[in-house]
């Protein structure tokens, strides 16, 4: 047994790593592919279903439809607990998420009563790597890239506060969100605008002294 601390002068420090995510260009480039493999289709499709909603590989696994509610607001919502956390998340269901999910209701065999024909992670990052390579996207795309560009990409740098950021992810501190969040210039450069607009009568003022 130990009962000491072997090491006493050891300073132990977290190293924040840089979380990659998808810029909206490349996000319209994977909307825009055609695809003449329905594997690949079927793995951008779920992809783009996490960047629109946030949802984690495990939690998509776990998609059903009763995961699909009407909300107090009149609109659908994806409602349902994080495997990894058991933690609630509540997402307002985004139209293109929405298109997905129509897309694929017809097509629905899966007895299990998945929504969506997710694959398993080894070849579903796998696809991915090819679809990246295909739209000549420089990135490791993988499951998670997904989450993270929806949390930067999609909500953050358009405004949508952090709080509501991390209620969607389904996380239990506001400091795992921040590990997610880039602002990207473009969004700095719009926050600027919008000050600029608000300050335009007192530089009227410092002007007419």
């Amino acid at each position: 047994m130990i009962t000491k601390n072997p090491f006493p002068r050891r300073n132990v420090q977290y190293i924040n790593t840089d979380r990659g995510f998808l810029t909206q260009d490349e996000i319209d480039t994977l909307i825009g592919l055609r695809f003449d493999s329905i594997e690949l289709e079927q793995a951008r499709d779920i992809f783009l279903f996490c960047c629109f909603t946030g949802l984690s590989y495990t939690d998509l696994c776990s998609l059903k439809k009763e995961n699909i509610q009407l909300s107090c607001d009149g609109k659908l919502w994806i409602k349902g607990r994080r495997q990894k956390t058991d933690t609630e998340y509540n997402i307002p269901l985004l139209n293109i998420p929405k298109m997905i999910l129509e897309k694929y209701e017809k097509q629905q065999t899966d007895t299990d009563g998945n929504l969506l024909p997710v694959k398993y992670l080894q070849k579903y990052n796998s696809l991915l790597k090819e679809i990246a390579k295909t739209c000549g996207i420089d990135k490791r795309i993988t499951s998670h890239l997904a989450r993270h560009t929806f949390a930067t990409t999609i909500a953050l740098s358009k405004g949508v506060p952090i709080e509501s950021v991390s209620k969607m992810l389904g996380h239990t501190s506001i400091k795992t969100t921040q590990i997610y969040a880039r602002i990207l210039n473009s969004k700095i450069s719009s926050d600027m605008d919008v000050l600029a607009e608000k300050l335009k009568d007192t530089e009227m003022k410092f002007v007419t002294n």
